[in-house]
This record gives structure tokens, sequence and C-alpha cells, in this order.
């Protein structure tokens, strides 16, 4: 099959894979939703996935990466661990309200992923903890942020974006932006009692 059709099919198969998570459940979903979604026979999708819980561990791979990426890229554009934070928990949440379907299957439906998929998966979510606990230390380092426990502080910031897919809704009355706003003042409040 030449490159283009091959790339079109798995394009059409992660979209169906994670519409049918999104309805039912990653238990509840066969491979023949998977394929009837995206208008494929089951034989095809096993051209491309030898099953759903592969299809699940790429979803993963990719969503954990690019908001590893995004987080990355938030904390350059600061030059103080403030400046970083700020950034950093914006982006973090903003994308999560933006890409709330997604979010929510790939952290939520880890106990789905075989040992081997989830270490790896773990590994990228390990890096994501990272990038938080590095401007967290940096900050208190600074005297910018005061935490006693800066661990489960970088763990209520990393919950504070990841809990929005949970709950968003495109039909809500807030916008994406205001909540990663207003998100943004809460988490330098957590590390800068008595600040905006």
């Amino acid at each position: 099959m030449p490159p283009g059709p091959t790339r079109d099919a798995r394009h059409r198969i992660k979209a169906a894979a994670l519409h049918s998570f999104a309805a039912k459940g990653f238990h509840a979903t066969t491979t023949r939703d998977i394929a009837a979604a995206a208008g494929m026979s089951p034989a095809a999708v096993y051209v491309h996935h030898a099953s759903k819980e592969s299809l699940l561990h790429a979803l993963s791979l990719e969503g954990h990466a690019e908001v590893l990426r995004l987080a990355q890229e938030a904390v350059a554009t600061g030059e103080t661990p403030t400046e970083q934070l700020r950034a950093l928990v914006h982006a973090w949440v903003l994308t999560h309200a933006e890409r709330h379907t997604v979010s929510r299957i790939v952290n939520y439906e880890l106990d789905a992923l075989t040992p081997e998929h989830l270490a790896e998966v773990g590994d990228l979510r390990r890096q994501i903890t990272d990038v938080f606990r590095s401007v967290v230390e940096a900050g208190v380092a600074s005297g910018e942020f005061e935490t006693d426990q800066p661990r489960m502080t970088v763990t209520a910031l990393i919950s504070l974006g990841v809990d929005v897919a949970r709950w968003w809704s495109d039909d809500g009355s807030w916008t994406a932006q205001a909540v990663a706003d207003h998100f943004t003042t809460l988490a330098l409040r957590l590390v800068r009692p008595g600040h905006a």
C-alpha cells in the first residue's frame, strides 16, 4: 500500500478508536466497533494494530509525548520560576480542556495497558512530572515559592490540568481560555501564599 493511503488508514483507525473509547470506554469497545467507526473491516484494522490495546498504547504514547513537548516549550518561555510556572500551568490546563477527549482516555484508561506498554507511558509521565518538579524546586530555592511539600504540590499542579479533561464539556459555560487563566492564578497561589 502506498505511504499516503497507509498513513490515512492509520489516522482513521486511531480517530475511530478515540471516538469509540470515549463513547463506550476501553473495555466495552470491540475491534468491530473501531472498524465500523473507521469505515473499514476488522481485518483491515488488524493490518495496522494487533489489538485494541495496541491502539490505546499508540494513543497514550502520542498524547503523553505531545504534552511533554508542550510543557518543555512552555517552561522555555519564562526566565524566572514564576514566569515558567505561569506559562506551564496555563498551557497544561488549556490543552487538557481543548483536547479533553484524548486527554481523558490516555489518563484514565492506563490500567488497560500491558505492563510493558504501561512502563513506556510511565516513563513519559515521569518526564512530565520532572518538568513540573524542576520549576517548583527552582522557585523554592530562589525564594519565589513557599512550600514545605514540593512533591505534593507538584501532584496538585499536575492534577489541576488532568482533572479538567474528566469534567470538561464543550457545551459548558466556561471557555478553555477562562479556565486556564483562573487555574493559573490558583496554581500561583499554591506556591506563593498571599500573592495573586
